[in-house]
């Protein structure tokens, strides 16, 4: 299994940091011949719009959708928002990865001086520390699985193949999101 983290801007190196700690091999996905060769993805936290920006630029975006379609991504914070059908306060030209039948809102939680870190409450009773930077809010779960919760409110959801969860689990060090991710991997490999 070799688990993609897109590494255009945001914190990928925590994610790879991770991955590695959980025994998965991870790989910096800049292009589309390192696309080509990982199994599932990760697009980390960052700036959501500087995300977009790039993946265009790079000429990304297209196979980065076609991935989605039917491979698994994990996209956290500034991901959620990119993998996202639906993103209230997205510029007008945002170009996003679609495909999690989700509304989302931009910095939602309030601006970086209103960051912090909290337990969230996984659907089986696990409760981890993790981190809400200028987090997106999950406003509309649509018809996918409600993963986690924070004051009674969705935090981390998945459709299909489509993991999106509004906080950072990767700079606390809890490992719960990305173990559940693994486990999709794993499923959808075999």
């Amino acid at each position: 299994m070799l688990i993609g983290v897109l590494a255009l801007q945001g914190d990928s190196r925590e994610h790879l940091l991770l991955l590695r700690q959980l025994g998965v091999e991870g790989l910096p996905v800049k292009t589309s011949s390192d696309l080509a060769k990982v199994d599932a993805l990760i697009v980390p936290g960052g700036e959501s719009t500087t995300i977009s920006k790039l993946l265009v630029n790079y000429d990304l975006m297209p196979q980065v959708r076609e991935f989605a379609k039917s491979k698994p991504v994990l996209g956290t914070c500034a991901g959620l928002i990119l993998i996202s059908d639906e993103v209230v306060g997205a510029l007008p030209d945002q170009q996003l990865i679609t495909g999690l039948p989700v509304k989302t809102e931009r910095n939602a939680y309030g601006g970086q001086l209103n960051s912090f870190e909290a337990a969230v409450r996984f659907t089986d009773g696990t409760l981890e520390n993790v981190a809400f930077i200028r987090a997106p809010r999950i406003l509309e779960a649509g018809n996918c699985e409600i993963l986690a919760t924070h004051n009674l409110e969705p935090v981390a959801v998945q459709f299909q193949n489509l993991i999106g969860a509004s906080f950072h689990a990767e700079l606390t060090g809890a490992t719960y999101l990305h173990k559940l991710f693994i486990s999709l991997v794993e499923e959808h490999q075999s």
